[in-house]
């Protein structure tokens, strides 16, 4: 019984010494990037010459991935 309790022993050892001796995980960015495709649909939005709540809900929606509402129907 003495050997298996020498070689659990030494196991443990091994590999909490590994665990310590691993790399840390890399840190997150300072800057995270919440909305990637956010510079993308402002410049849609500027190209569509959009301002205000147009603007507002435009972006929204190309944030969200929803197709955009066709301007030339009218309720």
């Amino acid at each position: 019984m003495n050997p298996i309790r020498s070689v659990l022993s030494a196991l443990i050892l091994v590999t909490s010494t590994a665990a310590f001796t691993a790399e840390p995980p890399a840190a997150p960015s300072a800057t995270p990037v919440k909305h990637p495709t956010l510079k993308s649909c402002n410049r849609e939005a500027t190209a569509k010459k959009l301002s205000g709540r147009d603007r507002e809900q435009y972006v929204k929606d190309c944030l969200a991935h929803k197709p955009a509402a066709d301007a030339t129907k009218s309720p």
